[in-house]
């Protein structure tokens, strides 16, 4: 208030109080709202209260002329109903404004509250979902899944994966670049969150989705959720003025939740969606325990073999190659096995395969045709006239570099002249345009080493490398020998027998000798014999043995 509206103030509330002294009967609420007025009007400090009353007590009875005993009892008692209704007033006026503060505290706690769930909620999301898609990430996604298994609602004892990957999706990042990439993966998202319904769909990174399927009752219940999400990826997406049209891959497993674990899970789906890709992708494929412990057996297999040729667990066995004209033995294959300390002893067709797989074997292909030119130039000793030791060489041997200088120094170190060795390669081995391997043969042909091709009529029967290669010999695949078992008069038997005969005129004519493969009874061996097979390997003629009984027979 200006000074003026104070004067004006304090004047009427100086009337009133004049007018209650003087008033009957005698009134003390006046003074209860002179002291309220006061603080209203924000003269609500102690010294405010103190110099009213004391200008009240001194001038007010002076100023009007009243002298009375009983007006200064009036005046006493009035003065009193003010300092009450002041106190008064100001308590009330202090309990509305921590009431205020007190309120205003709630509401702003309550906001602050309300702001941090927000953010919360927001970092959340943004920590659970994928920034490109908006699908629940690799975090959500095994939030739920731990759930499902660990703590299944009634009824929801089995649960389901569908582990995805887009096929070739790489091309349309290197072809169109990765934003159109990108936008195509937001397009899959929201096909796949529309096609599955209620399921859960993540995203995993890169072009890698799968869905949780809670509540399995069979694995159908997952495969109709696969081929939706199949027919869903297949469909055409305009990107960017490009029409572009995927497909993908799906590894299925559904389990009890009982005994698993999503670590199991996911392993077991990521397995399946190899399984699937390796079938030529855009399809799905189930899980199978079999399979899958036989393929888990076979990795054991491949990354145990280096620590086996270090500790010596692989030996060669040897199967003579019989002449079918005097019976004399022609030559010795060397045939690999291992001696597996917890599974016994395994045949070729147990391992090589892994090892040509994995490249390791290139090592052990080496160490065979090493160990065998070793046992061969032993035989000399025996025999002037020892047979020729014949070792196979796989696709990454034959291409590999330092192929020549490799046998070179082996037959220099072992004493064995080439014309006593023997390298056998498949068909599949030359199907390539590198003339590397091709140059390679062709040297250690010139130095005397035997080339012949195996399993001779099962692979790509591609005739036009028997002219371009440096062959001596070719080997008859057993499948054509073993329709030699039936009577001479069966059809099926006839069709063999005059496919070999083909096969034996035809390597005559390029000046090659002829060796069948899987020669189990007189019977077969006659026939050959008849068709005018050169030579024959096989049961009838001696099982693979070890090097001490081939000794024995050369003695």
């Amino acid at each position: 208030m200006t000074q003026a509206q104070l004067e004006a103030f304090l004047q009427r509330l100086t009337v009133r109080l004049a007018g209650a002294l003087r008033a009957e009967p005698f009134d003390l609420r006046v003074g209860y709202q002179v002291g309220a007025d006061l603080v209203a009007a924000h003269i609500a400090s102690a010294e405010g209260l103190g110099r009213t009353v004391e200008v009240i007590h001194l001038r007010l009875l002076r100023d009007l002329g009243l002298v009375e005993s009983d007006v200064q009892d009036r005046m006493a008692r009035l003065l009193a109903s003010v300092a009450t209704g002041y106190a008064r007033a100001l308590r009330d006026r202090t309990l509305d404004e921590q009431e205020s503060i007190r309120r205003a505290g709630m509401l702003a706690r309550a906001e602050a509250e309300r702001a941090l769930r927000e953010s919360e909620a927001r970092f959340r999301h943004q920590a659970t979902h994928d920034p490109l898609t908006d699908l629940p990430n690799r975090t959500l996604f095994t939030e739920r899944l731990t759930g499902a298994i660990r703590d299944p609602q009634e009824g929801r004892d089995r649960v389901g994966l569908c582990f995805m990957d887009l096929d070739r999706f790489k091309v349309v990042n290197d072809t169109l670049g990765h934003q159109i990439g990108d936008r195509l993966l937001v397009s899959v998202a929201d096909r796949l969150r529309r096609s599955v319904g209620e399921h859960l769909v993540a995203r995993l990174g890169g072009d890698e989705f799968v869905i949780l399927v809670e509540g399995t009752e069979c694995t159908d219940d997952v495969v109709k959720v696969a081929d939706a999400a199949l027919a869903a990826v297949g469909e055409s997406a305009l990107v960017d003025g490009h029409e572009l049209t995927v497909s993908a891959s799906i590894g299925i497993v559904e389990r009890p939740v009982a005994g698993t674990t999503p670590g199991d899970l996911m392993r077991a789906a990521d397995i399946t969606l190899h399984w699937a890709k390796g079938a030529g992708g855009a399809q799905w494929a189930l899980f199978d325990p079999d399979r899958n412990e036989r393929e888990m057996t076979r990795y054991a297999l491949s990354a145990a073999i280096p620590a086996a040729l270090e500790r010596g667990e692989f030996y060669l066995d040897y199967q003579p190659l019989t002449s079918l004209v005097h019976g004399g033995v022609l030559g010795v294959e060397a045939l690999v096995r291992w001696r597996h300390p917890q599974l016994g002893v395994l045949r070729p067709d147990s391992f090589i395969g892994l090892a040509e797989e994995t490249g390791l074997i290139v090592e052990l292909g080496g160490w065979v045709l090493a160990e065998a030119c070793r046992e061969a130039g032993r035989w000399s000793e025996v025999t002037p006239s020892a047979p020729f030791i014949s070792v196979n060489l796989a696709v990454r041997q034959v291409h590999a570099a330092g192929l020549v200088d490799e046998v070179s120094a082996l037959l220099e170190r072992t004493g064995l002249p080439p014309q006593r060795l023997q390298l056998e390669i498949t068909e599949s081995t030359m199907m390539s345009t590198a003339e590397e391997p091709v140059r390679a043969l062709r040297v250690l042909s010139d130095l005397g080493v035997r080339i012949a091709i195996d399993d001779f009529g099962t692979g790509y029967s591609n005739l036009a490398y028997l002219r371009d290669l440096p062959v001596d010999e070719l080997k008859l695949a057993g499948s054509f020998v073993t329709g030699l078992r039936a009577p001479a008069d069966d059809p099926a038997s006839r069709t063999d027998e005059r496919i070999l005969a083909s096969l034996v005129s035809l390597a005559h004519a390029l000046d090659l000798t002829v060796t069948a493969e899987g020669v189990e009874t007189p019977a077969q061996a006659e026939r050959l014999r008849a068709i005018g097979c050169d030579a024959a390997q096989g049961w009838h003629f001696g099982r693979p043995a070890p090097a001490e009984r081939i000794l024995e027979r050369l003695r």
